[in-house]
């Protein structure tokens, strides 16, 4: 029978998730938070701790149901109830105003039908609004509670990224009802202010009025509502990943729709909620239980409901005024934080867009206003190579300084060595640059008319440039890395790394100490960090003796790490967590794997040629061998715990089982399941698989284990094979 749960406990949760929802909405959606995030924290966690004592009460619409679900081998396709339909496009002024001429010729005979229309017969209302450089998405509501999002696909069927949207936090999980105080708080983004959220005052909670100026939706809320927008990502977001993928030598995003399509496509969750993606809606497709007149009614509705709509969009009384909005923000739209790439104009009224309908997929009662992108010409004056934290080397050209919307360039990235040549960019050309998103500075093209003979070919080193290890390319990939283990262009993230929680794992050791250290000169490797005193600590900025004594003792707890931390410590290319574990198990031994060949690795179960390849180039480098030295003399010393033996008879006793679909137990327990049972636990299948799990929707694991003709059991057979065997 289920625990009875309090009537206080359940009258604090809906308090707790009201003020949640509400600031929330004040800071994703408003722009104008009331509290700090120590103080939004705060109430997260007490509200998570209830749920915990109580998950009778977790509802999909709390605020901690954000994040969390199981990752997808794929996604499920989606019909739309109404299609997602493109738009038409207008590159100038002209092709606007025939726009608006072709609207009224469709109009003309509807008009003398119904003479009671509101608009003038030559004078149209429309409304604008940004085009945002994003991701089309559709958002279900039933009740009021968000069911279901997907993308728009082709138009028609697009596919199932639910759980991504979920981590949106603009998207409400149930519609609002949001009161004047609260509206009034929008921040003026039509004057250029762009989307910035402001942070709470430092050090100040400022908690809300009891009185919240929102409330949840109820018997009130629509039955359906399907929700249309753009999931988008800002610049300075666009740009940290853009970091990011550099650093790691993945291919970077052209724009931030690409961005924004990569991260809400992922089928982890967890990935997409570290992208901080946001949305802007601007309409609906189907809606059950209430009904507008004009399309500003809906904006303003969604609006009310929580939603984030333009906030720079506008009613135009006739097509000259939609005109100056479109030339208004042509000049300004650089000043926003997000990207724009022009202007939609839509019939206002709803009765004439239904007349208008649409020629193929487009709608005849809309068009996009493109603005033109800006390029500039300058000269290469050279090309250098960046190495970044992960090993990439990245060509880079120094250019003579020019202006690309609103701000200076000097500098291009090249991306990589086949960019180079296929643009055959060389020093001394003139060459087109712009900026990718409206943020990252590229190469177009070279102005290959402006060539004098003079120019220099660019040769990419096969040496690191900052430390001098070999920099190897693999096959099948465009980024050349350094092999170094101690390059000081990368010895930040992997002191980071070696000391990280999925590694050895030392408490306390974060970003900001390691910063300091490395940038006085005192370690300039991982196990530099073992021969640290307290003297050294208490040098740095905001340390003390308790602090300096919890570090030393969080280094020196870590000197007895399980053989396969130590090993996906190192950082090897490729070699992650499960990976590392293989090759523990495999080699008993750092030494042993340390001399092993490249053949004698490729040979070992799920070890390809290219994971072999890059665990024998690391051992091979003479930093490789002087940092283990120092691990040694420092009294790094593994634990290697014995092989636990099979039981005999066991159902896994020798066999590999690999798992697909979601399960209800996490994949980490029933892989330790396995191992327990006397199985091994691989992550792909092949011809030497003995079992395939499947859970809740399994992907293209199942259906290679189906070609192969292998064992497949449902998880619930699995359940039943480990109960027997007790």
């Amino acid at each position: 029978m289920a625990e009875k749960v309090p009537q206080s406990v359940r009258t604090r949760v809906a308090e707790l998730r009201t003020q949640l929802n509400r600031h929330n909405y004040l800071y994703h959606v408003l722009n104008a938070p009331e509290v700090s995030d120590a103080e939004y924290d705060r109430l997260f966690r007490e509200l998570q701790h209830l749920e915990e004592e109580h998950p009778q009460l977790i509802t999909p619409d709390s605020p901690t149901q954000r994040i969390g679900a199981t990752p997808l081998e794929e996604f499920r396709t989606v019909r739309h109830r109404v299609p997602m339909l493109s738009l038409g496009n207008a590159f100038d002024e002209q092709e606007v105003r025939a726009f608006d001429e072709r609207v009224k010729r469709q109009l003309n005979g509807y008009r003398r039908l119904q003479p009671a229309l509101p608009e003038a017969a030559e004078r149209i209302d429309y409304v604008c609004e940004l085009k945002v450089d994003g991701l089309a998405v559709s958002l279900s509501y039933e009740n009021g509670v968000l069911t279901s999002g997907s993308t728009r696909g082709d138009g028609f069927t697009g596919e199932d990224i639910t759980q991504n949207l979920r981590t949106v936090r603009a998207i409400p999980l149930r519609m609002m009802e949001v009161a004047e105080e609260s509206k009034s708080r929008r921040v003026e983004e039509s004057e250029g202010s762009g989307s910035r959220k402001p942070s709470a005052e430092s050090g100040e909670s400022r908690i809300s009025n009891p009185e919240s100026p929102t409330r949840l939706l109820d018997s009130s809320a629509p039955r359906l509502l399907e929700v249309r927008g753009e999931v988008y990502l800002d610049r300075r977001e666009f740009a940290r990943i853009n970091r990011e993928r550099e650093d790691s030598g993945e291919p970077l995003f052209a724009n931030p729709r690409n961005a924004a399509a990569g991260s809400v496509r992922q089928l982890d969750p967890s990935i997409t909620a570290r992208r901080r993606l946001d949305i802007i809606v601007y309409g609906i497709g189907v809606a059950e239980g209430v009904t507008f007149e004009r399309h500003s009614e809906v904006l303003d509705y969604l609006t009310r409901s929580g939603f984030r709509a333009s906030p720079q969009r506008k009613l135009c009384h006739g097509i000259d005024e939609a005109i100056a909005y479109c030339q208004q923000w042509q000049a300004k739209h650089r000043d926003l934080t997000y990207g724009t790439d022009g202007v939609v104009i839509k019939v206002d009224s709803l009765a004439l867009q239904d007349h208008l309908g649409q020629v193929s997929r487009s709608p005849r009662w809309a068009v996009a206003y493109k603005f033109p992108p800006e390029e500039q010409t300058t000269v290469v004056k050279d090309i250098f190579v960046s190495v970044g934290r992960t090993g990439a080397l990245t060509p880079v050209a120094m250019m003579e300084p020019v202006v690309v919307s609103g701000s200076t360039v000097q500098m291009a990235t090249l991306h990589n060595e086949d960019e180079v040549a296929r643009k055959d960019v060389r020093i001394g050309d003139t060459v087109v640059i712009r900026k990718a998103g409206d943020v990252i500075p590229e190469v177009v093209s070279v102005v290959l008319s402006k060539r004098t003979g003079k120019e220099r070919k660019f040769v990419m080193p096969t040496k690191c440039p900052v430390c001098g290890a070999d920099a190897i390319r693999e096959e099948g990939e465009a980024v050349r890395r350094c092999t170094g283990i101690a390059c000081p262009a990368q010895i930040n993230g992997r002191i980071e790394h070696f000391f990280s929680r999925g590694a050895v794992n030392a408490e306390g050791v974060g970003p900001k100490i390691i910063a300091q250290l490395t940038a006085r000169g005192m370690v300039h490797d991982p196990a530099d960090m073992y021969f640290l005193a307290k003297d050294d600590l208490l040098k740095l900025e905001r340390m003390g003796d308790k602090l300096a004594e919890n570090i030393l003792d969080a280094i020196a707890s870590t000197k007895r790490p399980p053989l396969a931390r130590l090993i996906y410590g190192l950082g090897i290319r490729h070699v992650g967590e499960h990976v590392a574990e293989v090759l523990a198990e495999r080699f008993g031994s750092l030494e042993r794997l340390a001399a092993a060949s490249e053949e004698e690795l490729a040979r070992t179960l799920e070890i390809g040629p290219v994971i072999a390849q890059a665990v024998a180039i690391f051992f091979r480098q003479g930093q490789t061998k002087r940092l283990l030295e120092k691990l040694r003399k420092a009294g790094v010393q593994p634990e290697v715990p014995a092989a636990a033996a099979a039981p005999a008879g066991g159902p896994f006793a020798g066999k590999t089982v690999v798992f697909t679909g979601a399960l209800t137990i996490p994949r980490a327990e029933a892989e330790a399941m396995v191992k327990a049972h006397g199985g091994k636990a691989a992550s792909s299948v092949s011809k030497s698989t003995d079992f395939v799990v499947t859970g809740e929707s399994p992907g293209s694991k199942y259906s290679k284990a189906r070609e192969l003709g292998l064992k497949i059991l449902t998880e619930e057979e699995f359940r039943r094979m480990i109960e027997q065997s007790r």
